[in-house]
């Protein structure tokens, strides 16, 4: 049986008396009516007899898993687009998950909406299910910019969507938001977070445009039709920052702002290198001493699940260097940066000498600032550069020739 642990398995993770860390669960509904122009997630369009195979797949698979009695702290369900399943699918898909989390819904329980496939049907089953947390995927208020990304919705789409969404009361509701698209002009980038910020949601995430491998917008940019704009990016970022915390939105990660109390736990426990288990193609996992994933292919998926395997690509232990270098990398993506002492007694290894060769480089150039007691955190031009700064980091972490020779 390949995989992750079985339900016939021991879990290395859960042998303690007391569990490791926050565990959270992703389940990746892979259903999409079309395709965006930026998107490289795993997705196809539902047909026939998908979404019934889909669920009753899922729930296989989460048999095959041995949580060893720990709590699932947080669940996070992403897409594709989760929203569009119907209410029924979407109450079968949630008692899935609730039976694989011993019948007791995460403290904290987000699922991801597209704008056009919110009704008060769906809201209401995901409410009494126990979800606290809707994301939705707005983008752009703007008609025009939606059309350019390919999104199937509009602005009054939007607000409908956010209307039932306060309406049935959520404990926390997130707007995603994209800015530095094709064409857009700061003005109408700046008239974005104005009307997200008028909205009053809990949560914003504001992602920079990044062109993917195999998407619509990254042809358009080999063929030279888009362009890359740093210096826009840059201005986008730092208006971007100054506005919302103006707003009451304390920005805790490079694209992420909350009021008190709203930060994605999920996500924080994510970035800080704790454990989730992913469900559905492409779904990854970091559990039980490896981190892997599932194939990004429904029809494979569904075969591996049927012969009792998961979690089969990618397969990479998890070592202490390796972890070192990701708490790093992700840490200093969070306002808070990182405590260097706190994670050398948690990840211990000789990969730490070359982090602490690397960093005087970092605090020359000004990308970083760092405590007496060894907190380090980007500083606002660092943040700029965030991409770049984690690569070195990486390459910080890197054994040297002799290591790898032995």
């Amino acid at each position: 049986m390949g995989g992750f642990p079985s339900a016939q398995e021991k879990s290395r993770s859960g042998t303690g008396a007391s569990p490791p860390g926050p565990l959270g669960v992703y389940v990746h509904v892979p259903f999409c009516a079309t395709t965006c122009a930026f998107c490289a997630f795993y997705q196809t369009v539902p047909k026939a007899d998908a979404v019934p195979r889909y669920l009753a797949a899922i729930a296989d698979e989460m048999r095959l898993v041995n949580r060893a009695g720990r709590t699932v702290d947080t669940a996070f369900w992403g897409g594709g687009t989760p929203g569009l399943l119907r209410a029924g699918e979407l109450e079968r898909l949630g008692r899935a998950m609730l039976e694989f989390c011993g019948g007791r819904a995460p403290a904290e329980w987000s699922v991801e909406m597209a704008p056009a496939t919110v009704t008060a049907e769906r809201l209401a089953v995901l409410k009494a299910l126990g979800v606290t947390r809707i994301s939705l995927g707005v983008q752009s208020f703007d008609a025009t910019l939606l059309d350019a990304l390919g999104r199937q919705h509009t602005p009054k789409q939007v607000h409908r969507a956010y209307e039932l969404i306060r309406a049935e009361g959520f404990a926390s509701v997130n707007l995603d938001l994209m800015f530095a698209l094709p064409g857009q002009a700061e003005t109408q980038w700046r008239a974005d977070v104005e009307e997200a910020v008028r909205l009053a949601p809990d949560h914003l995430s504001t992602y920079c445009l990044t062109f993917e491998e195999d998407t619509a917008l990254w042809l358009q940019l080999s063929q030279g039709k888009v362009k890359l704009d740093a210096e826009k990016e840059a201005l986008f970022y730092q208006r971007t920052w100054d506005h919302l915390a103006a707003a009451g939105f304390a920005q805790y990660e490079i694209s992420n702002f909350a009021r008190p109390g709203h930060a994605c736990a999920h996500n924080l426990n994510t970035w800080r290198m704790h454990e989730w288990i992913g469900f559905g193609p492409s779904g990854a996992s970091q559990f039980a001493g490896w981190r892997a994933a599932n194939p990004p292919d429904l029809a494979q998926w569904h075969a591996d699940v049927a012969a009792g395997r998961r979690a089969t690509a990618d397969r990479t232990e998890l070592t202490p260097a390796l972890l070192a270098a990701d708490s790093v990398i992700f840490g200093l993506r969070m306002n808070d940066g990182v405590s260097l002492p706190q994670l050398q007694r948690r990840f211990p290894t000789p990969a730490w000498d070359g982090l602490k060769d690397f960093l005087p480089k970092l605090l020359l150039e000004g990308l970083v600032v760092a405590s007496p007691e060894g907190r380090v955190q980007l500083t606002p031009r660092g943040r700029l550069v965030a991409d770049a700064v984690g690569a070195e980091v990486l390459e910080a972490f890197a054994p040297g020739p002799e290591a790898r020779a032995r």
